[in-house]
């Protein structure tokens, strides 16, 4: 009786002990399996998830590009504003510059009765030759009048209309039309007349002939018209001294001038009209 039990209990205890066994050997081949079904998913999802990736990355670096395409257009834009506006402003500080020389002038020419016009035309062919300015009969402007801008003498007036003139500038290579009696002030009361006849384009002065060959003349003396032409009212500034030489025959002087009213960028004159009560 005893002996059944004990062979009881081992049976018993060995089918417990091959259960465990094979419980244990299942989980383990569960294990595999869904390891390596897991493994083959991931490995197959990164097959196709690269290429969508890669697609994605296409799209955006497209987008960034398109938008930095639109950014660097619209600074091109603003920049290209901001450029012109410079200009703009450069050009009006200019004008008003050249607006303050003439009210100075007209403060200086104040015993004159004067008149202001702006430049309306000035042909590039006849650029050193003559201009046309805003005022003409209408405004008192009569054939002859002195012309000046920034704080010289720069023409006068050879055409009249009744809204406009031309002016024939000093200038000029015209033979005797732009020729302008004229005087160097010496010192001391004393002055050396003579005849503003030429301008030497290449040193940028005008010429003076038939200067007193005795007159003490200095490099920086003031040359001022003369009056004595009869036409130019005098003393109206010119310009100043540069040089001076003999003339080729060693009977008279030549006068070099350094110009002092505006010569390239003439964009306002001033008529002398007569001079006041």
């Amino acid at each position: 009786m005893l002996n059944n039990k004990k062979l009881i209990g081992l049976l018993i205890s060995g089918i417990m002990i091959v259960s465990l066994v094979t419980y244990s050997l299942n989980n383990s081949a569960n294990n595999v399996v869904t390891s390596s079904f897991n493994d083959a998913g991931a490995w197959i999802g990164r097959i196709f998830s690269e290429p969508v990736n890669m697609v994605v990355r296409f799209v955006n670096s497209v987008d960034n590009l398109v938008n930095t395409f639109e950014e660097n257009s619209r600074l091109k834009e603003s920049i290209e504003q901001v450029d012109q506006l410079q200009v703009r402003v450069s050009d009006l500080e200019a004008e008003n510059e050249k607006m303050r020389q003439e009210l100075a002038l007209k403060q200086v020419l104040s015993k004159f009765t004067t008149v202001s016009g702006t430049v309306i035309t000035r042909n590039p062919d006849q650029w050193m030759e003559t201009l046309v300015i805003n005022v003409g009969s209408n405004e008192g402007i009569k054939k002859d009048m002195a012309v000046m801008s920034g704080k010289g003498l720069i023409g006068r007036i050879v055409e009249v209309n009744p809204k406009s003139s031309k002016v024939l500038l000093l200038t000029s290579q015209q033979q005797n039309a732009g020729k302008v009696s004229a005087r160097v002030q010496t010192g001391k009361g004393t002055s050396a007349n003579g005849i503003v006849s030429s301008f030497d384009h290449k040193k940028g002065y005008y010429k003076m002939t038939q200067v007193d060959p005795n007159a003490q003349i200095k490099v920086g003396d003031q040359v001022i018209t003369s009056g004595l032409g009869g036409i130019i009212p005098s003393t109206l500034l010119i310009g100043d001294v540069a040089s001076v030489s003999m003339d080729d025959y060693g009977l008279f002087q030549e006068v070099e001038i350094n110009p002092i009213g505006e010569m390239t960028d003439i964009r306002f004159v001033t008529v002398i009209i007569g001079e006041g009560d």
